[in-house]
């Protein structure tokens, strides 16, 4: 697929894991990239996540919350990746109100910059399976009721809504995605609050043990970010996707136990231990999941292609080359 051949193309959040992924996709096909980014600590922007792309993209250290910036940025552009947001579901929950300014305010202000600035362009909004809460029922198809259970699911929640609105309103073309458990190259890895399945490569990494919460049964749908990547792509140059809400995922549900034992077994290194749920997580904790993706399929033509034994050694061998850009 090389369909962003000299298109204009910005990445909100370009500079951490899912976003930069993407722009090396979009250079590679030919894009003009341009990447909004505030580098807030923590949040996983990383200027090493592009380094070896640097010159073929343009870097816009600014905030999707501020209005002169995104009045700016928006101009021109045919797709906007909207991949900017805090993650962090423990952090969501302590401070509330940051997680409703940048979710919230941050999408709300990029569209109303769209409204005044670029009607034409095309948004695809990375939410989360998160969305949902607890499942009443498996696999999880976009029917599905939302419950969130906590803040940060609550905001995507309510920006993939806004998206939907501009949509409907004022034409603004929007796609949203409610994307599972993805792991990957370009991940954060100085703490594990930012989902744990790289954080459990690290672990083997570094031969100590994988801290697998309560039993370890509950079961998540995990995602290797290359899939991830064509997904976002289709999504964007398929026209009947707008307007539409999709979930993203293998459909495939797999135990924190046995993909703890399947790190170890892949890396060659660490071990599997249990501890106790901290009173954060459990307090956000949703219980099983696995996506429905027959309405993606359907509708795109995306099915993920990288079994996760691939995805891990894939993965592995990347911070096993780069560790100390991320450790």
């Amino acid at each position: 697929m090389e369909s962003f051949k000299d298109k204009q193309v910005l990445v909100t959040g370009g500079l951490g894991f899912i976003g930069s992924n993407l722009c090396h996709e979009l250079v590679r096909q030919g894009a003009h990239v341009t990447i909004v980014d505030n580098m807030l600590p923590r949040h996983g922007g990383n200027l090493f996540n592009v380094k070896d792309i640097e010159d073929d993209l343009r870097v816009n250290f600014s905030d999707i919350r501020n209005e002169l910036s995104m009045n700016h940025l928006v101009k021109g552009k045919e797709y906007i990746f909207h991949l900017a947001g805090q993650v962090n579901h423990v952090d969501s929950m302590k401070n509330p109100i940051h997680d409703l300014d940048i979710n919230c305010k941050g999408t709300l202000v990029l569209l109303e910059a769209l409204k005044l600035n670029n009607r034409d362009a095309k948004v695809i909004f990375a939410g989360t399976r998160g969305e949902y809460g607890a499942t009443v029922k498996l696999p999880v198809d976009e029917e599905h009721p939302t419950n969130p259970k906590g803040i940060y699911a609550v905001t995507n929640l309510t920006a993939e809504k806004m998206i939907l609105v501009y949509d409907d309103i004022y034409r603004i073309k929007g796609a949203c995605l409610r994307i599972t458990n993805t792991f990957g190259p370009r991940h954060q890895m100085a703490h594990d609050e930012f989902g744990v399945f790289n954080w459990f490569i690290r672990k083997a990494l570094d031969d100590a043990e994988i801290p697998v919460f309560g039993d370890g049964h509950i079961l998540r749908d995990f995602l290797y970010v290359d899939d991830l990547i064509q997904c976002l792509l289709m999504v964007a140059t398929c026209d009947p996707a707008y307007g539409e809400v999709f979930n993203v995922g293998t459909g495939v549900g797999i135990s924190f136990r046995d993909l703890a034992a399947t790190i170890v077994r892949v890396v060659g290194s660490g071990n599997v231990g249990f501890t106790e749920f901290t009173v954060e997580r459990k307090e956000v904790e949703p219980g099983d999941y696995y996506a429905d993706i027959s309405k993606i399929t359907e509708v795109v033509g995306w099915t993920p292609k990288v079994p996760l034994e691939e995805g891990i050694k894939l993965t592995a061998d990347y911070y096993r080359k780069y560790r100390k850009e991320y450790w």
